[in-house]
Order: structure tokens, then sequence, then C-alpha cells
């Protein structure tokens, strides 16, 4: 590829690392693509945020693909992870230290297959506290780290699958399929909550977004070596 090709336009599936915030990710492909071919300037953006605390895919766009992000981000998501029920934190998964503990042993197969359905369908979902999303333009969590209440409005988002995995009971793996705007985070809170206990996002990844899939997916050392070598 060209710099005439990046600058008409590229779509790139990375995977994002952990500990990364999707910025780093963008910030560092811009940086390389700039001095590789003399820019001052390049656009590149993604196309659906992860947290830092998330791996997997992470769609990049680059020059004139950048307008095509809105409807990148339509597409529904597909996430695996772990949910650890028995405690909570502040965030809902691992920013924070663990500040309660409620009961697990009532919890049995049953009462997780209940629970489960009940997520399946258009459901009302509180974003987290520890989020990005936009209140009186400032960052919720911006709020939530000054030690601030928030109060955040509820969101009707769309569940099409959710399937978990209890063989490492109380950890409980899950593969998800929602709609944008879906905060996976809310869901381990509320599916703790809902089985009389507490829950808290340990690991995600996503594996999908719209027709991307993190098959297609490079890692960020190798795309960045590409535009080295080109």
């Amino acid at each position: 590829m060209t710099k005439e090709d990046f600058l008409e336009g590229q779509t790139i599936l990375i995977d994002k690392p952990l500990g990364w915030t999707s910025f780093d990710a963008v910030n560092k492909i811009r940086w390389k693509l700039k001095k590789k071919f003399n820019l001052k300037n390049i656009k590149v953006g993604h196309a659906g945020t992860l947290d830092p605390l998330a791996t997997g895919l992470l769609v990049i766009c680059i020059g004139k693909h950048t307008k095509k992000i809105e409807s990148l981000m339509a597409g529904k998501k597909t996430y695996t992870g772990t949910i650890l029920l028995g405690k909570t934190t502040p965030s809902y998964d691992l920013e924070t230290e663990f500040d309660k503990e409620f009961p697990i042993d009532h919890i049995d197969d049953a009462l997780l297959e209940k629970v489960r359905q009940t997520f399946i369908g258009e459901i009302d979902q509180v974003p987290p506290v520890f989020s990005a999303k936009q209140i009186d333009g400032k960052r919720a969590y911006d709020y939530a780290r000054e030690g601030k209440e928030v109060v955040m409005k509820t969101n009707k988002v769309f569940i099409d699958s959710f399937s978990i995995n209890s063989e490492r009971f109380p950890e409980i793996d899950f593969e998800i399929s929602c709609s944008k705007g879906t905060y996976i985070r809310s869901i381990a809170h509320d599916f703790g909550k809902m089985l009389g206990s507490g829950g808290t996002l340990t690991a995600l990844r996503r594996t999908a977004s719209g027709e991307q899939r993190i098959e297609e997916s490079v890692s960020v050392d190798n795309f960045l070596k590409t535009i080295e070598e080109l």
C-alpha cells in the first residue's frame, strides 16, 4: 500500500491488547503513518470503543474510511468473557477494588438458567458510573473518580443471544451477542444482582462487530511492522 492508498481510505481489523485504550491503538497507528509517509496529519479513528481491560476486535478506519465509522458501529457486537459471582466493584469490573461480598450458596443451575433467560431480547440497562457516557459535557467516569454522585439514565438495548457455562463456578464464562451501546459490565453487575448475589466482569473479549470477525484481525505490533516495511 502507498501513502495515497491510506489517504483514500483503509479499514483495518486490530486485536487490541489488554491494558490499551482504544485511543492508544489509534494514536500509535496514526503516528506510524505520519512518520512513514512524512505526513502532517492523517485521519485515523475506531468504530466502537473497547475498555482498557477488554481485548479483541477493534475496527480501525484510516483516511476517507473514517466517514464509514458511524455505519460500521451500527452492527451488533459479540463478546466472550467471565463474570465472577459473589463480589462487586464500583466500576463493575477489575478497574476498581472489590468493595462488597455476597452469598452464592443458593445459586444452582436452575436459577442460573432462569436468570439467563431474562436477558434475552430488549432490556433496560443502566450504564456503569465508570463509563465514557457524557453528562453535562463531562464523561461519567470523571465524576466517579472525583467521588461525585452521578445519576445514569436507563438505555434500551437488545440482547440477541446470551449463553453461559458454570463449570468454573463461581466464575461464569459467557458469550453474548448484543446491540450497539450495550455495556457488558452492566450485564455482569445485573446478572449477579438478579441471582440475589453480586457480579463482577473479570474478563472480556470482543470477537465480532457487524460483519467483521476477530479471526481476520492482526496485532497492533504486526500492523505497525507492515507499515514500516512498505
